[in-house]
Order: structure tokens, then sequence, then C-alpha cells
């Protein structure tokens, strides 16, 4: 795998509403974990469509990845000014992200238009990718169920998925990293 993509919640779905909910760092955790692993084993580009949550955390993480590790990320927006109806600080957050990304550009030029751009969104990220990486429960799959939906029906296309139970076995890990967890 050479090209992958990542996807998943966006923080009201996970009802994160503070850029400095305690879960957020447990979040990226799981996600640094898989995309080092993915990394090592010869990934070259991360493309992220950036959207907030779990996309504008995987272009932070990919970004200290940067240091240690020869990776790039592509933001591609379905469309200009995504970002617009966001929250301030969100809104400075995916500013500062498009800059700084190794490649930028929105799929359509030009504000929301309808609906199709989602879609048209969803199948240009499966062919341009070799796999997706998603945060998602199942039962509970969120705005996520239509990208998944569509990468579902696409035949050889990689699917991983972050669960609740990774999650949890993150949180673990680092608890049980901690010095004093053995006190």
């Amino acid at each position: 795998m050479k090209i992958l993509t990542v996807t998943g919640y966006k923080p009201m779905e996970l009802s994160i509403f503070k850029e400095n909910d305690p879960r957020i760092p447990f979040i990226k955790a799981a996600i640094e974990k898989r995309l080092t692993g993915f990394i090592e084993e010869g990934l070259e580009w991360v493309i992220v469509t950036g959207q907030m949550g779990v996309e504008l955390w995987t272009a932070e993480i990919v970004l200290d990845l940067k240091e240690t590790y020869d990776i790039n990320i592509a933001m591609i927006p379905p469309f200009e000014n995504q970002e617009s109806r966001w929250p301030d600080s969100l809104k400075e957050k995916y500013q500062e992200l498009s800059f700084v990304v190794d490649f930028y550009q929105p799929l359509y030029k030009g504000d929301y238009k309808g609906p199709y751009q989602f879609r048209a969104k969803n199948m240009w990220l499966i062919e341009k990718t070799d796999a997706c990486l998603l945060l998602m429960d199942e039962e509970n799959p969120g705005s996520n169920k239509y990208f998944y939906q569509a990468a579902k029906n696409v035949d050889n296309y990689e699917i991983v998925v972050i669960t609740p139970t990774d999650l949890e076995d993150v949180v673990e890990e680092i608890r049980m990293s901690n010095p004093n967890y053995w006190d």
C-alpha cells in the first residue's frame, strides 16, 4: 500500500465540543499507531479531505510523523471554503494545515453546490488510494457510513477500521505505560 485515505467521525459525532477534550489524545494515538505501521510497510501518501475531527487530527499526526518518517500528506477538500461554517478555532486550524500539507487542492472550484460533491469525493478517494483507514463503530457509523458503503462496493479495496475496542486497547496501553500505574 502506497496511498491511504483516512476518515472518521466529526467531533460532534463523538460528543467532542472542545479542542482540549481529554479523549482526543487517545484517538490520535490510535490513528498514529496504525499509520506508523503502514509507513514502516511502505506507505508514501496519506490523503484527507480536511473534515473537522479525525481528518484534521490525522493531518496533524502525519505532519508530526514527517519528522521521523518519509511520508507525505495531501488535503483534498470536496469544494472550496469547506470550513466556512465551522467554529473559528477549527477554521484557523484548517487554514493553517492547508498551507503546510504537501499538497492541497479542492476537487471542485467554488463553494458547496450539492450532495453530489460528497459522493464524487468518496469515489475519487477510493479510485486514487490503495486503502482506507476509518475510525468507526459499525453499529453507529455516523457520517462515515456513506464513504464506508462506497468503499465496501469496490472489489479489492482494503478497509481498515479502528473500532471502539481498538480505542480501549490504546487507552489501556497508555495507562499501563505510566510508571505510576504499577504502584
